[in-house]
């Protein structure tokens, strides 16, 4: 009797060793996915710098003023940048203002104040204003209808929006309203350019 035909010795034959795994390929794997992300991440920065180059000719922001007056209005809130005017994908990222951090604002008959830790502050002379509304988004953040303060302001012979979001968002309108009245005409023709755009 043939032992291939014995029940055990047919269970044995039929078993097959469990596959070794291949780690030096699994390592390889892991380390050319490492080296995908790091080149995207890189490609990234180098975008970054390259906008930052092609928006070389803005000049520095304007500084705060050693008497800016009496505050109207306060907030703190959160800096979420800025972009070219009526165009809320093109973010601005020279002078850093494309970095997004916390900001405390003060409005005063001289102007807008920007505060930010970790990032540079600037100032906004009264003059600057062109008007402010409350909008859904702006480059890299959105947020439901009337969720962001948008000020438009010039710089440089550009106009720019910036957008913030207050800890309390109900204060938003006041400020608008505030920004609007004194831009005077500017104000007006900002939020009407804008409403036609939409």
């Amino acid at each position: 009797m043939s032992t291939l035909n014995h029940p055990v010795a047919a269970l044995a034959a039929a078993q097959e060793s469990q596959d070794v795994t291949d780690w030096a390929a699994r390592i390889g794997w892991v380390v050319g996915l490492v080296l995908f992300i790091a080149l995207l991440y890189w490609l990234m920065r180098q975008g970054w710098k390259w906008r930052g180059t092609l928006q070389g000719d803005l000049p520095e922001l304007p500084q705060r003023p050693d008497d800016p007056g009496q505050p109207l209005l306060e907030a703190a809130g959160r800096y979420h940048g800025s972009t070219s005017a009526g165009q809320w994908l093109d973010r601005i990222v020279a002078h850093g203002l494309g970095t997004r951090s916390r900001a405390e604002l003060a409005l005063t008959e001289r102007g807008l104040e920007i505060v930010r830790p970790g990032a540079e502050d600037f100032f906004v002379p009264a003059e600057r204003l062109c008007g402010a509304r409350l909008d859904t988004g702006i480059a890299g953040k959105v947020l439901t209808e009337g969720g962001l303060l948008i000020v438009t302001w010039e710089h440089g012979g550009r106009r720019l929006d910036s957008g913030f979001r207050f800890d309390r968002s109900a204060e938003q309108a006041a400020w608008a309203e505030k920004i609007n009245a004194m831009s005077g005409d500017k104000g007006a023709a900002a939020t009407q350019q804008h409403k036609e755009g939409a």
